[in-house]
């Protein structure tokens, strides 16, 4: 029987690149004859990002999308939430509006899951062998500290904790109480998947082609002081 790869796409301003994403996701040609379905997640855009992505959907019938708009601008976290409710598919992917990441990576980040090995699968950043776009160094500390940090408190190995590339098994991800409205999603959703009993949780290396803030570059350094209170909140306290 085959299986279908919902893809989460939460869009905010995003109206200069989501058709490029929309256009890589539809060629991609998934192992397995699995199918995909898109969930996009409108997150109360201010520019053309409705405009752009009405026109693809009759312009491309063939991919499958469900378009959603929220009416005011709740953050990235709960359009995610309000994208995973929506999934029909047996394992969920989260896919960023921009070209930070390529969609000609699925089939690297689901083979442990069809291979038998993995309910969840991160693609790291940091590790393998593929193109990384080089940016800014402190950044790269923050994170690395963000992983350490979350590791300390999961007892897990992972190289890339704030990776956008997560896939989950649908079941679980579904059986999991999200808080986290904004950026926190990563750390809330690495500590509490943690926790899942018997969970096999995997990584592979993917590339990286981040962009910076004058092409469109959203989080801050607020959201990396969120994301430390995050992973004390839903490690120790266990929210």
């Amino acid at each position: 029987m085959s299986k279908k790869l919902s893809i989460i796409i939460p869009a905010y301003n995003e109206g200069t690149t989501i058709h490029l994403i929309l256009n890589k996701i539809k060629d991609v040609e998934l192992s397995d004859n699995w199918s995909k379905e898109v969930i996009l997640v409108n997150d109360f855009s201010t520019d053309n990002t409705d405009d752009v992505i009405q026109t693809y959907k009759m312009a491309n019938p063939t991919l499958p999308i469900t378009y959603l708009k929220h009416d005011r601008n709740r953050g990235k976290g709960a359009a995610l939430q309000t994208g995973i409710n929506k999934a029909t598919g047996d394992n969920v992917i989260i896919q960023d509006a921009d070209l930070d990441y390529d969609p000609r990576e699925y089939n690297v980040l689901l083979k442990p899951i069809i291979d038998g090995f993995a309910d969840v699968v991160y693609g790291s950043r940091f590790v393998g062998g593929r193109a990384h776009r080089i940016l800014f160094f402190w950044h790269t500390i923050g994170n690395k500290f963000l992983t350490f940090l979350s590791n300390m408190l999961t007892n897990l190995n992972i190289t890339d904790m704030e990776t956008c590339y997560k896939v989950f098994r649908s079941d679980i991800i579904k059986g999991i109480k999200l808080e986290e409205t904004r950026f926190g999603f990563e750390p809330e959703v690495t500590a509490k998947i943690a926790r899942v009993r018997n969970i096999r949780i995997y990584e592979v290396g993917i590339s990286y082609y981040g962009r910076t803030y004058e092409e469109g570059k959203k989080i801050s350094w607020r959201d990396g002081f969120r994301a430390i209170y995050c992973i004390i909140k839903y490690n120790i306290f266990k929210s």
